[in-house]
């Protein structure tokens, strides 16, 4: 009998729904969403995304509304 595979990442969540491909782009997305990105006012790593192309860097504290998921460099 084969062993219970591992869930994946965050998308653990959808359980055996939705498929493998679909999974792997969210994985991917949420990935580097929830890093911290470089702010391009001040260039320094400490942009948190706050909400959907809401973005608030800690370090000169500006925010700023740009790409939804990440930032593109």
């Amino acid at each position: 009998m084969p062993s219970k595979s591992k869930k994946t990442k965050s998308t653990g969540r959808f359980g055996a729904r939705y498929g493998r491909a679909v999974k792997v782009k969210i994985v991917n997305i949420e990935s580097k969403q929830r890093k911290k990105q470089k702010c391009p006012y001040c260039k320094k790593l400490g942009v948190k995304r706050v909400s959907k192309g809401i973005w608030h860097c800690k370090k000169c504290g500006k925010k700023f509304a740009s790409d939804v998921y990440y930032l593109n460099e």
